[in-house]
Formats: structure tokens, sequence, C-alpha cells
């Protein structure tokens, strides 16, 4: 009997070890920053990432159900699209900015290339209510997830309220996209000193010029510095598009954007908030030979930097190592198949 007693509480510790190794939903990767993000008025849950996955899948957001969130973020590109320069809509509409790239939005605290969203859990109103995007009201949305017992009963699991609300939407798809982190390329390994991981001689060179000529503002580990910058585009006459004035109405913000991270940069092109550039070489030919002179130039800029063909080369090799495959394939995030077909996948079990 004291035999079986303890081998029955063996077997407990056992299962409680392998409990409290579980994978969490979010955690700061070694030699991060802390997060601007305030967990602790949206604590993550199985629950509302389920139900926030599905809703960044569901057409439901859009005006017609044809458009969703991945139509224009999808993972395999880091969460942006790259068969288009400008955002798509319903009924074939073309928005005015390049779709941005999501991941990591724990540490950011402006969204949009200029900034006018100032937390993720209000983000999603932009595309929802945007005309040219999914050309719908929150309100809409809510009354047809309301109409549909399987997200009731999702609201329910994560909410214990069937009742849906907007506020409770929006903070469920919050809770999917905080999870987007991406933090194990070949550059996060070797910062992280990994048996067998190593940059080349190549990617060592860029490395060390990408410090000299671009950290300031892609600044590690991130790869961005959250802030607005020109970084010298020419107007393109057809959109007209001066940044970040459009927000504040001031003058010293003209052709100011968001600098972009540049984590996935191998696979997020369409380059630039106008989509204008597809190829790397393209950027790096920009920032040394195509910048623009204007009053609100970035000071980093105000001089060509000097970069030999070859030195572009080397940055660009060590760009592509920042490129985080187990991110980009990461299943977690793929369309959640069990979610809108239950039936389906309990009869391949």
């Amino acid at each position: 009997m004291k035999i079986r007693l303890i081998s029955l509480v063996v077997i407990v510790l056992v299962a409680a070890a392998f409990k409290s190794v579980e994978k969490p939903f979010f955690s700061v990767p070694k030699g991060w920053p802390q997060p601007t993000y305030d967990f602790s008025k949206n604590q993550l849950s199985k629950e509302n990432i389920m139900l926030g996955r599905a809703l960044f899948h569901d057409p439901i957001l859009s005006r017609d159900s044809t458009i969703s969130c991945t139509s224009c973020h999808s993972q395999y590109s880091g969460f942006t699209h790259t068969d288009h320069d400008l955002s798509h809509g319903i009924e074939d509409r073309i928005g005015t900015r390049n779709s941005p790239a999501l991941m990591n939005l724990a540490w950011h605290q402006r969204f949009m290339w200029d900034g006018a969203i100032h937390h993720l859990d209000m983000q999603a109103l932009a595309p929802i209510s945007h005309p040219d995007e999914m050309d719908e009201s929150i309100e809409n949305v809510v009354l047809k997830l309301q109409q549909s017992p399987r997200y009731r009963a999702a609201f329910y699991r994560a909410y214990a309220d069937s009742t849906i609300t907007g506020q409770h939407l929006l903070k469920a798809l919050s809770q999917f996209m905080l999870t987007f982190v991406s933090a194990n390329s070949k550059y996060d390994k070797v910062m992280r000193n990994e048996a067998g991981i190593d940059f080349t001689e190549q990617e060592k060179n860029g490395y060390r010029l990408f410090q000299m000529h671009c950290g300031a503002c892609h600044q590690e580990p991130l790869f961005t510095n959250h802030q607005f910058a020109n970084n010298g585009l020419a107007v393109d006459t057809t959109l007209s598009d001066f940044g970040r004035m459009r927000v504040t109405i001031n003058s010293n913000d003209s052709l100011k954007f968001k600098v972009p991270t540049l984590r996935n940069i191998e696979f997020t092109f369409p380059y630039m908030h106008d989509g204008r550039f597809r190829q790397l070489s393209q950027v790096m030919d920009h920032y040394t030979g195509g910048i623009q002179k204007s009053p609100t130039l970035a000071p980093e800029l105000q001089t060509r930097l000097p970069l030999s063909a070859n030195e572009k080369v080397d940055i660009t090799a060590f760009l592509l190592t920042l490129s985080d495959r187990e991110f980009l394939f990461n299943k977690d995030y793929a369309y959640p198949r069990a979610f809108f077909a239950p039936q389906q996948q309990s009869n391949k079990k």
C-alpha cells in the first residue's frame, strides 16, 4: 500500500512538472526590453487567443464578408502582403498605403504608418471602418457575430458571457496579435551564442556596416526605434501622402513615416509606405543615391551613405539573417480549421 501511494505521488509530481513547463502564451526574449503593452488589462488565455485567431482569419469582419485580416496580413510574408503595392479591400477597392508587417507588437505604442492609432486594442478599428478596406462598422460586426452560435459559444468560453461586445472582440484580436513574437532568426541565435551558429564573414561585415549606417533608426533587437522619420522618398504625386503630418497637422512632420522593423525583411516586400520597391537592392540604391532633400529629412540622411556595391551586398546578406522561419511557419498562427470545421477535424482523427 505504501509503495502504491509513493508511486501515485511520483506520477502526480511528474504530471505537475510537465504542466509547469508548458509553452507560455507570451514571453520576453532574453536581452529584450520589457513590452509597453499592459497585459494586466488584457490577460492572455488560450480561449481568448483562439477567439482572436478565428476573428483574424474570418472575412465576417468586412461588410460583404470577402476580406479578412489575413487578406493583407499573410503569415508567410511576415503578416503583410506581397502581391501588390497598396492594400486591397472589398469590391477590389485599392487603399492608399502598403500593408505594414505585424510582429513584436507588444513593444509598439503607435500603429499605422502615420501613428494614428495609439493602442493595439484599437488598431483593428482602422481597417474595419476604412471605406477602401473592410468598409464595415464595429457595431454591425457585433450583430453578425451575435447571430453565430459558434461565436457566441467562443465568446462565452473566453469571457464567461455569450453577449458579444466590440470591446471583447477587439481585445481578443489583440491577444492573438500579441503572440506574434519573432525572435528566433539566425541573428538571434548568434546573439545568444548558440553552439555551432555564427555569421559568415560577409554577414559579419554586413552587420558592422549596418551598425554604422542603419542602426540609429533600426535599433536592435527590435530593429526599429518606433519613431517617425523622413527617409528621403520623392512624393508619389498620385497619392500625395505626407505621412504623420496628416495626424498632427504639423508641418515639421511632413513626409515622416513610422520606421518599420527589419525583421523578416526577406519576406515583407514590397518596401516603404507605398510599396514602391520590390527588391532590397532598390532600397539600398535609394539610400546611397536616391535621397530627396527636404526640410524634414532625417539628420542621418543629410549626407549620402558612402557604400560601395560590395558593401551593399554585405548589408543585404546580414539582413537575410533576420529571417525567422519558425515564426513564419508557426502552425499556431494558421487558419484554425478546428474552430470553423470541428466535425471535419474530428473525422480525420
